[in-house]
């Protein structure tokens, strides 16, 4: 091998390689106080810990409560009415917190979706100037290659407007 730093990938792709990859790295270095907490809290409460917690919590407040445990006395007798209203509220906090760092998640994935979008439709210009300038070699060279419909194709240029179009109709 001749020139081996020919091969390496060059400065550009490995700028937009460390922009894509960095991208929720840069986004988490932005979040709100409340948003690292709901993603701290998300993950604290997606735990096998924290299930065992609550099943042994309520466990230990059904036995309690329905005198199973010699010298307690019951404080919320059955229907536990109490533990309901705990669990209820428990479930509310919980699917707001969740909600909170769902919504973050989202909107991450549509900026990394446009940035996605963007890159590929800068790839498709580049590669349909690649494939015009191979044309201009094969006329050059006098290789007709006016028969061929897949290239003729090839060649026009994006149209994503209307590929846009096609999408929403599909909505």
């Amino acid at each position: 091998m001749k020139n081996p730093k020919k091969y390496l990938p060059s400065t550009k792709v490995r700028a937009r390689r460390r922009t894509i990859q960095s991208f929720k790295a840069k986004a988490n270095a932005r979040r709100s106080t409340s948003e690292r907490f709901a993603d701290f809290l998300t993950q604290a409460f997606g735990t096998n810990w924290f299930f065992i917690a609550n099943a042994a919590f309520f466990l230990i407040w059904i036995l309690w409560n329905t005198d199973m445990i010699p010298g307690l006395s019951s404080i919320d007798p059955f229907p536990f009415g109490l533990l309901t209203t705990v669990v209820s509220l428990e479930a509310i906090f919980l699917a707001i917190i969740v909600l909170i760092s769902q919504n973050r998640e989202a909107h991450i994935a549509e900026l990394r979706a446009e940035v996605e979008l963007y890159i590929n439709t800068y790839a498709e210009n580049e590669i349909t100037k690649i494939l015009y300038l191979q044309s201009l070699l094969l006329k050059k060279h006098k290789i007709d290659t006016s028969e061929d419909a897949e290239i003729t194709e090839m060649l026009k240029n994006l149209e994503s407007d209307k590929i846009e179009q096609e999408l929403e109709k599909q909505l």
